[in-house]
């Protein structure tokens, strides 16, 4: 047998050790299917095999090293899987080959010296990986090479000028060096004669470019954007280009006739110091001439805000290749331009403008505005996700004239490039960076993995970004890395809608630090004193002339009071209690004006005291995310404080979990992620993001709601601290629940690494459907960290998924999830991520880095906590379970089982 075609079949599963056995196969293609595990070594044992696709599967962990022993291999195609590690130096035996692809994986380390031997190379292609160090000179041995791609990796300038030798080159792709701040010049290419297609994007070039490169005849493709170029461009070449890209550099003098003149291609001159010269407006499809931006900020903004003193907005609302809308009295401005390969669009009000480069190579017809109708959670805004701007390579949003102040930028994503249905034969990968202000945000941004699936939508959502010189710039930015394959077309960067609005106010002079920090301390004086006084009987108030004594509004400004509260309960009537708790009761109520809402009533007799409930109050008076319970409003009554909440129609994630088995049905795996999602980003925001940072203490199933779309948000702030005081050691009392603590705050040591402890523990149960402890006889528990912790030792984490969903979610991301879960409830916080960067991990932004945890001895021992917390120790008086004693080898994410054995979770501590 010659040829064995078995690509786009479906198949699935790990490849059987009997392929090994056909000794005379010379063709193995099983690219784009199911197929998974490690590559299996037995492969080598193929000595006749010339061609091994493998491209497009989930082919997982290393490459083995007896790939290199295959030395009769002529092409290797192992692109878009998910293989790890180095490349092997027997890579290096394989000195017959001469095609090498290996794009899109999760490959990282130096290029391995051994294969200078490859002599016969003629396409190395390695885009979209993590490969690091120096582009070595070794490149330089392979003269016949044609087609080198290194874009979408961590290399570090300069290019080689080693890589001359290779003079039969026609593609050459490398891009974003590591080094922004070292300056580079040019590399000499010149004798790249036959060059077709030439890739040099921020790689850091400085100095003029060279002479010779307007004479490669053969070129239709240049792109040398986002370096530090200078000088101009001559005003003859003989190239007939389809496609040049100059953006961001320090360019000048006058732009020759030949560049307006270009017939049918993109050009992007945007963002340098050419003359302005007058070009006719039909000449400018497909062709960026903003000039100045980068320069002349100033005088750009003049002439592109005409009336500069009057023109001055603090709201943006952009509806992103879609009509105009309203969205909850928000006017989103239409964006409807069609072009977009290399297009500056300014809008009709002046007042906003977006910049495209770039071509989509592989497509037949260039579209730059997809349009799809989602299934998105919010029905309410479902107009905002029917239709996307896409960009191949660069799109920057600007505002011309916002005011100068703090904003909130919003940005809306969905994924409506394809189907829902996944076709087995293609992946899809879209992988982009987000810059606001110049800044960074995001890396590796994937809008499938942070929504939860195609056709879903998802919010980024970004504070306090300065405007200074009334401008804002959102950079959306194709790095490399991402599926470009032919049926792949639409790649690139893509948006759905943009939001900004002001956070800070012009005119108030005091920061919005200073203003929150007294408004916030006021309150919290007031009401700790009202409680003061309730708490001795002193707050009965004045008698009216009916009887009833009168209500106290403990919020500012507040709009309820103790008889409207008592008809929206029906006078608290049993029938409307939907919780019970520490504090007391929790009871559903409608207002007059018909909105439900959840009103919280402590009485004396409550284990929760005053002091918390004020507390809540004040912090969440102080704090305000989509993720957080809002307040609505409170009062105080002789014998009863009352809060009033937004009504979550999905109750507690613990009656979803472990209440009725209809509403358990409803959580099928993408709304558990999205759950997952929800608690981070708003843990996040009380932990990294808000002016008052504070530990939430007390995370737990019951203490996370779910609203009608099973958006969740977290509530009962009553434990919460402030985490800003850099003594972690808490000299008042513990608070919260035993079973979610972590093991250095039972030791009195608060960090909000301690919030991520008990995020961890929710996200086991979530994933697994199970209760972190089930009472068994004999007064035995059983503890679900155990369980993980045994199925990881096996190398079988992925048996404690929740047997109810069926096939309902995938192997790779339900291990994903548990893998971050087992990260987050290691025993030192220091090996814990931050929840900042639990958002990025969910959000697909960076892989889970896994780190070890060995037991200092051989049975649960003293974790160190590095320089985080100086604590002695940590696990003593704990209780061994059979098998709990911590091994190497068996998962990359090693911890310790339970520490609290002996102790009920479901309690709160009241000491």
């Amino acid at each position: 047998m010659n040829c064995s075609n078995l690509s786009g079949r479906a198949l699935s599963g790990q490849l059987p050790a009997e392929i090994g056995n056909l000794d005379y196969l010379e063709e193995l293609n099983l690219k784009r299917n199911n197929l998974e595990g490690p590559i299996p070594y037995f492969l080598s044992e193929m000595k006749s095999l010339k061609i091994l696709y493998l491209d497009g599967n989930f082919l997982s962990m290393g490459i083995p090293d007896e790939l290199g022993n295959i030395s009769s291999l002529l092409e290797l195609s192992l692109n878009e899987n998910e293989l790890s590690g180095q490349l092997p130096q027997q890579f290096g035996n394989l000195t017959k080959l001469e095609e090498l692809y290996l794009s899109n994986n999760l490959l990282s380390g130096k290029l391995p010296p051994s294969l200078d031997a490859l002599e016969n190379l003629e396409a190395f292609t390695v885009q979209g990986n993590s490969f690091s160090g120096r582009i070595p000179d070794f490149i330089s041995k392979w003269r016949n090479h044609q087609y080198l791609d290194l874009r979408g990796n961590n290399f570090e300038g300069p290019i080689p000028n080693a890589i001359s030798n290779l003079t039969e080159l026609l593609y050459l792709f490398i891009n974003n060096l590591v080094g922004a701040d070292k300056q580079h010049s040019f590399p000499e290419i010149g004798t790249m004669v036959s060059i077709r297609h030439l890739s040099l994007r921020n790689c850091s070039l400085a100095g003029p470019i060279p002479d010779y490169i307007w004479q490669f005849k053969s070129m239709k493709y240049l792109d040398l954007s986002f370096n530090s170029l200078v000088g101009g461009i001559p005003p003859v070449m003989n190239v007939s280009l389809q496609a040049m890209f100059l953006s961001r550099n320090n360019l000048n003098g006058s732009i020759p006739v030949w560049v307006t003149e270009l017939k049918e291609s993109y050009v992007d001159i945007s963002e340098n110091s050419f003359t302005n010269v007058s070009i006719p407006k039909e000449k400018l499809i497909n062709m960026n001439f903003l000039f100045h931006l980068s320069t002349l900020p100033c005088d750009a903004m003049r002439s592109i805000c005409i009336e500069w003193l009057t023109c001055l907005y603090e709201h943006l609302y952009i509806n992103c290749g879609g009509d105009a809308t309203t969205i909850n009295g928000s006017n989103y401005e239409a964006d409807l331009e069609p072009n977009g390969g290399s297009t500056f669009y300014l809008s009709r009000n002046q007042a906003w403008g977006f910049s495209s480069m770039g071509v989509f190579e592989d497509a037949k017809d260039q579209q730059y505005i997809l349009k799809k109708t989602c299934n998105t959670s919010v029905v309410e805004d479902t107009t905002l996700y029917m239709n996307a701007r896409v960009s191949p390579m660069s799109l920057k949003y600007y505002a011309f004239c916002l005011k100068n102040n703090h904003y909130k930028v919003r940005l809306d994503f969905a994924e409506i490039g394809w189907n829902t249905t996944r076709d087995p034969s293609l992946k899809r990968n879209r992988v982009f960076d987000i810059e606001i202000q110049g800044e960074k945000k995001a890396t590796d941004f994937n809008i499938e993995i942070a929504a939860g699936g195609v056709d879903r939508n998802v919010t980024l959502e970004y504070n306090n970004i300065l405007v200074h010189d009334n401008r804002l710039v959102i950079h959306l930015y194709w790095s490399g890395k991402g599926s470009t394959w032919v049926r792949t077309v639409y790649y690139g960067p893509l948006i759905s809608a943009i939001s900004v609005s002001p956070v800070l106010k012009k005119h108030q002079k005091l920061s919005s630090a200073t203003i929150v920090g007294i408004v916030g301390s006021s309150v919290l004086a007031v009401l700790l004193i009202l409680a003061l006084f309730w708490k001795l009987g002193w707050l009965g108030g004045k008698t009216t002339k009916n009887g009833d004594q009168k209500s106290i509004e403990l919020f500012p400004g507040g709009v309820f009071n103790f008889q409207q509260i008592k008809a929206a309960t029906k006078n608290f009537d049993p029938k409307n209690k939907i919780g019970e708790g520490g504090f007391g009761e929790v009871y559903k109520g409608v207002l007059e004006s018909g909105t439900r809402v959840a009103v919280k009533r402590l009485s004396k007799k409550a284990k929760q005291g005053a002091e918390e409930f004020i507390n809540e109050i004040g912090t969440n008076f102080a704090l305000q995310h989509p993720n957080l319970v809002r307040v609505l409003g409170s009062c105080a009554e002789q014998s009863q404080l009352l809060i009033v909440y937004e009504y979550m129609e999905n109750n507690s994630l613990e009656q979803a979990l472990f209440g009725s088995a209809e509403v358990k049905s409803r959580l099928n795996w993408l709304i558990r992620v999205k759950i997952c999602h929800d608690v981070a980003k708003g843990l996040a925001y009380i932990h990294e993001e808000s002016r008052l940072k504070i530990v939430h203490r007390d995370i737990k199933p019951t203490n996370i709601l779910l609203d009608k779309d099973f958006t969740a948000k977290i509530s009962d702030f009553g434990f919460a601290k402030h985490s800003e005081d850099e003594n972690p050691h808490i000299t008042t009392r513990i608070a919260g629940s035993r079973g979610y603590m972590s093991p250095e705050y039972l030791q009195g040591f608060l960090t909000p690494k301690a919030d991520v402890y008990s995020f961890g523990l929710v996200t086991l149960e979530i994933v697994s459907g199970k209760q972190i402890s089930t009472f068994r006889a004999k007064d035995q528990n059983i503890y679900l960290l155990d369980i993980a912790y045994d199925y990881q030792q096996q190398g079988n984490l992925i048996a404690l998924v929740d047997p109810s969903l069926g096939s309902d979610y995938t192997h790779k991301e339900a291990l994903n999830l548990l893998d971050l879960a087992m990260k987050c409830v290691n025993p030192s916080p220091k090996l814990r991520p931050s929840m900042s960067e639990v958002v990025k991990i969910l959000e697909g932004i960076v892989k889970v880095v896994q780190a070890k945890w060995k037991s200092k001895t051989s049975s649960i021992g003293n974790p160190s906590l590095g320089d985080d917390i100086p604590v002695a120790n940590l696990f003593s008086g704990s209780t061994q379970s059979a098998g709990s004693t911590s091994q190497e080898g068996a998962s990359d994410t090693i911890i310790c089982p339970s520490t609290s054995k002996e102790i009920d979770d479901s309690s709160d501590l009241d000491d």
